[in-house]
């Protein structure tokens, strides 16, 4: 199964335990394929840089940079073709659309209300961790 995961999902699966990392734990385990683009990068790079997770990280001992290798490395990075200006509210959620439709994804996975209020893009649920977990367990 081929699955575009925003960053709020990458970033509560690299942080928290829960469905998130259960998702990233999916990947590992070559039970979905994961794509992600140089500007989902670009943007979880932006957020691991938050001060809120310099504490987090600096118990850790691991760099930001590290997580966001660590995260390519896990990933198959794609360029978009596609410019897509769906979503008005955050324009930085368009990129997780993009993504998708160059991955030809199966599943878009979120916890941001303005793609999950979506439902649906051309043909790709857009789901939360919880909802792709019972797929992929089915």
């Amino acid at each position: 199964m081929r699955v575009v995961a925003d960053t709020n999902i990458v970033v509560s699966g690299l942080f928290w335990r829960g469905a998130p990392r259960q998702l990233l734990d999916a990947a590992r385990a070559q039970l979905i394929d994961l794509y992600t683009s140089p500007a989902l990068l670009a943007e979880l790079s932006d957020v691991l840089f938050r001060e809120k997770f310099a504490e987090r990280l600096a118990a850790a001992e691991v760099d930001s940079n590290d997580l966001v290798m660590g995260y390519a490395a896990l990933a198959k990075i794609i360029k978009p073709a596609d410019f897509i200006s769906i979503i008005i509210d955050d324009p930085d959620d368009n990129s997780v659309l993009e993504c998708a439709v160059a991955a030809h994804a199966d599943a878009i996975v979120s916890g941001d209300n303005h793609l999950l209020n979506l439902s649906n893009f051309r043909n790709m649920p857009i789901l939360t961790a919880n909802q792709l977990l019972k797929q992929i367990s089915k």
